[in-house]
């Protein structure tokens, strides 16, 4: 057998087993086994078991990384061991011991212009502007996840993820930037662009509205409220092209989450869906993916996501009744 084959057939709980390593990491997330307990837990596999990340520590990597980091292995070492496990083989590893949590990992953050909570009036118009209750704005704002402020010349509205890591920032015209060549979305300078927002919130929440771009962030908080339903919380991820952010995963871990996928002509929308299932899957969450495909807003024109479900058309309505997970 050879490494790739021996690194597709092993997952990381079969070295933890081998291993005999304290706690179940079946359980995401789960209390790291290298090091001493702490509070809450931290550590997390994904990808149908190929892969590990710890949100405190920063550490994350392959079964051979898990390997390395359990037995204090060299590469090299440890790629010979995962081949002779994943044969039958077996091997009586030195015995793992839990030693003190190296410092979590400092993450650098972005230099973000000044921000403020906008006026009653300019809530106001971003509420009209997305068609979404005026309550839902002023909640995602409540909650540090809205903000506004003056860039290149427009006020702007901004989803941020309330620690500074990332923000999106859209004209409060409704129209695109100049200096994107007609984009509407402008993800500021330095942002960590795949940051989740609203994941933070979600480890509170059973039930989680896990939504593509900024308005449709929003429109989450809009159904949230007219659903009356305390259980459920938004997450936003900004963009189809990235994936979950591995510090966010152990906050979805085990819960019930409803994915919405843009109906684009390229189909990048639901490869986004396809993507985000699969890392969900790791985490021992129920997913499911609501389809806007058939619905019509109000002026008959098709609906392609969330948002636009804020305009749907009278006779198309009643298909939102599943729409919350």
């Amino acid at each position: 057998m050879n490494l790739d084959d021996a690194k597709h057939a092993l997952r990381i709980p079969d070295v933890w087993a081998h291993l005999n390593l304290p706690g179940d990491c079946r359980k995401n997330p789960c209390h790291s086994p290298f090091y001493e307990r702490s509070s809450k837990p931290s550590f997390s596999v994904f990808d149908d078991g190929r892969a590990f990340y710890d949100h405190r520590t920063g550490q994350r990597g392959s079964v051979i990384d898990f390997l390395m980091l359990a037995t204090g292995l060299s590469l090299q070492e440890a790629c010979r061991r995962i081949i002779e496990i994943a044969g039958g083989g077996k091997w009586d590893a030195p015995a793992p011991t839990r030693r003190p949590s190296p410092s979590p990992k400092a993450r650098k953050k972005p230099e973000l212009p000044s921000m403020d909570n906008g006026t009653e009036s300019e809530v106001r118009q971003l509420a009209e502007l997305r068609i979404l209750d005026v309550r839902a704005v002023l909640l995602a704002r409540s909650l540090g996840l809205l903000q506004f402020a003056h860039l290149r010349g427009h006020r702007a509205w901004i989803v941020t993820d309330g620690d500074g890591f990332n923000a999106q920032a859209r004209r409060l015209d409704g129209k695109p930037w100049e200096h994107l060549d007609g984009a509407k979305p402008y993800t500021l300078p330095g942002c960590l662009a795949g940051f989740s927002l609203g994941a933070a919130q979600a480890e509170n929440y059973p039930a989680v509205m896990l939504c593509e771009g900024g308005p449709d962030f929003l429109a989450a908080f809009h159904f949230i409220l007219k659903a009356d339903r305390v259980d459920v919380c938004p997450v936003a991820i900004l963009g189809a092209s990235h994936s979950i952010h591995e510090a966010a995963l152990p906050m979805l871990a085990g819960k019930r989450v409803a994915i919405y996928p843009h109906v684009d002509e390229n189909g990048a929308g639901q490869r986004a869906a396809e993507r985000w299932r699969k890392q969900l899957h790791g985490t021992r969450a129920t997913v499911w993916e609501f389809n806007f495909k058939g619905l019509r807003k109000a002026d008959g024109s098709p609906v392609k996501d969330l948002n636009d479900c804020t305009q749907i058309h009278p006779d198309d309505a009643a298909e939102l009744k599943d729409l919350l997970p």
